[in-house]
């Protein structure tokens, strides 16, 4: 088992080290392909062959969802026809680690004729591809994780974290959004979360729970047994809210030996209490909660009229939790 560790050890340490020496990389070439990539009138199609293939096509995924458009586009494939994907105003950002990669080579003098500037990620500007491209990205390392020094460990770790640093870099300059993120995630619970509002979970209408001012604990009790929130609105006569009671109330009052059954509500009551919008996003309204350390919220409008109401639980159920 030590021998195990030992060679897990030594392959994280030697690709640590291929991360951090991309450090060093990030100088007027990089900039002047994020600058290329954000000017793209078209999409960013990525390209290569075997494990750069598989890099390459995370690489385009995170573009893609984080504002870039891009895809990514088989050599091979490419090579038979699917080079009809790429079109004017695009970008071709072309992965091979030697730089001499047949398959993509092959498609540079198309792709030089359709006048579509190729940024490459490669070990060495002096390679065929590096001499083809427009800007070089240097993706070396020092040396592969695998002991025998052949299989794509540190070269394809170097690509992929050199992708997410352009991608992100990109997110950064365009002041792309946890909503405009959301878009283009809306199946999976990111998406969920952050595109659900409070109106899509709050409760309304009769289920509302809500009592006059003027009624007595032990009404409002009622209420919040009726309803199941947890807690109660106040109103006064013109229907606005002024207050909430809750559980943590009940518990203070007991306390205090208050009359249920004599004393107003709204003598016990939170007075204003926390609320939001129906139009807030739940996650929004989620960190209310948090903030505040209280399960339960009252939804009002502009006039602070109660129209709707949730708690954790209903959070929980819809998957912002």
């Amino acid at each position: 088992m030590n021998d195990y560790i030992q060679s897990a050890k030594r392959v994280i340490n030697i690709e640590v080290g291929a991360i951090t020496a991309l450090l060093e990389r990030l100088d007027d070439r990089f900039t002047s392909a994020c600058d290329l990539l954000f000017h793209c009138e078209g999409k960013v199609v990525v390209s290569g062959m075997g494990k750069s293939g598989h890099i390459g096509n995370k690489i385009a995924a995170t573009l893609a969802s984080t504002g870039t458009p891009s895809f990514f586009m088989h050599p091979g494939e490419a090579n038979h026809g699917d080079l009809g994907m790429l079109s004017k105003g695009d970008v071709l950002l072309a992965i091979s680690n030697s730089g001499e990669t047949g398959e993509l080579l092959n498609l540079l003098p198309v792709v030089k004729r359709l006048n579509v500037p190729v940024i490459a990620m490669t070990n060495s500007s002096a390679s065929s591809l590096g001499q083809y491209a427009d800007i070089v990205i240097d993706i070396s390392v020092a040396e592969e994780a695998c002991s025998l020094g052949l299989a794509p460990t540190s070269s394809t770790t170097a690509t992929l974290v050199m992708g997410d640093a352009l991608a992100i870099a990109l997110l950064d300059k365009k002041g792309f959004t946890s909503n405009d993120f959301a878009l283009s995630h809306p199946g999976g619970s990111l998406g969920r979360k952050l595109l659900l509002s409070v109106e899509d979970i709050m409760l309304s209408g009769d289920a509302l729970p809500i009592v006059n001012s003027d009624a007595t604990i032990a009404d409002a009790l009622l209420e919040i047994s009726k309803k199941g929130l947890g807690m109660t609105g106040i109103i006064d006569k013109s229907g606005k809210l002024i207050g909430v009671f809750t559980d943590g109330d009940l518990r203070r009052i007991l306390d205090a030996r208050v009359d249920l059954h004599s004393a107003n509500v709204s003598s016990v009551m939170t007075k204003g209490g926390k609320t939001t919008t129906k139009k807030e996003l739940a996650v929004e309204a989620l960190n209310i909660m948090e903030a505040n350390k209280i399960t339960a919220l009252m939804v009002v409008n502009d006039q602070r009229h109660p129209i709707g109401a949730f708690n954790m639980h209903m959070l929980l159920k819809a998957g912002v939790l």
